[in-house]
């Protein structure tokens, strides 16, 4: 579980662990975070594990994807959920931001599946990959473009490994997450934006983290095994 550390991440892994799951808790900075992460985690009798590496990082990536399977016995399940916000007008931006947003969000998902591939294939029952993307990477957004071409491309990243290893058991889907209520969009919303953003929303309501996390972890479980290449819209009725 990547960017597990806080928001969506830590409810998703949260999520996972109460359906008995043994979660690595992936973070990148924010060790402090993550701990908290596991110790929720074993609050509710579940079993965690912070993991920090950079998913941007592809020899990083695959250093920590081989002490997974050493360590656990094989990766079952994975959700590519670390990413970075990056707001510029493309006017304005600069080579390094567009790098970022790609790098993270786009090659952080690449890096973490190549990786863990060999692993999701030999998965009882079969494998299963959860990528987050956004309602933004399927709408666009004005002063967003690195971030949205980062977001759409996981989708065309998921539909693509849903074909590619159908044959072996494996799905690949993506959940598409509106506006959720986490420190991001709390920091980067500013109150009169945000009931702005409401009158758009038809069930009229900021979504949460568990609205989220639910939808990961049925995907994630056996009863969704006939579901894959398909983007999950948890976003109000945002964009239909």
């Amino acid at each position: 579980m990547t960017g597990a550390s806080r928001g969506i991440g830590r409810a998703v892994a949260l999520a996972l662990a109460a359906r008995g799951a043994r979660v690595i808790v992936n973070f990148a900075h924010n060790e402090a975070a993550a701990e908290k992460t596991v110790a929720a985690i074993a609050k509710t009798g579940g079993e965690a594990v912070a993991m920090r590496f950079d998913v941007a990082d592809g020899a990083a990536v695959d250093a920590a994807v081989k002490d997974v399977v050493s360590s656990a016995g094989g990766i079952h399940i994975l959700v590519n959920n670390a990413g970075v916000a990056v707001n510029t007008l493309t006017l304005g931006a600069k080579d390094a931001d567009f790098r970022r947003a790609v790098d993270v969000n786009l090659g952080g998902t690449f890096n973490c599946t190549r990786a863990a591939l060999r692993s999701l294939i030999r998965a009882p029952g079969g494998g299963r990959i959860v990528n987050i993307t956004s309602v933004l990477g399927e709408g666009g957004s004005a002063g967003q473009a690195p971030y949205v071409a980062a977001k759409a491309g996981i989708i065309g990243l998921t539909k693509s490994w849903a074909r590619e290893y159908a044959s072996r058991g494996l799905t690949v889907n993506a959940v598409s997450p509106g506006v959720i209520d986490t420190d991001m969009t709390a920091a980067e919303m500013p109150a009169m934006r945000r009931e702005e953003v409401l009158k758009t929303i038809p069930l009229g309501r900021i979504g949460t983290p568990e609205d989220v996390a639910h939808v990961v972890a049925f995907l994630a479980g056996p009863t969704a095994s006939y579901i894959t290449g398909q983007v999950v819209r948890v976003n109000g009725g945002l964009l239909m």
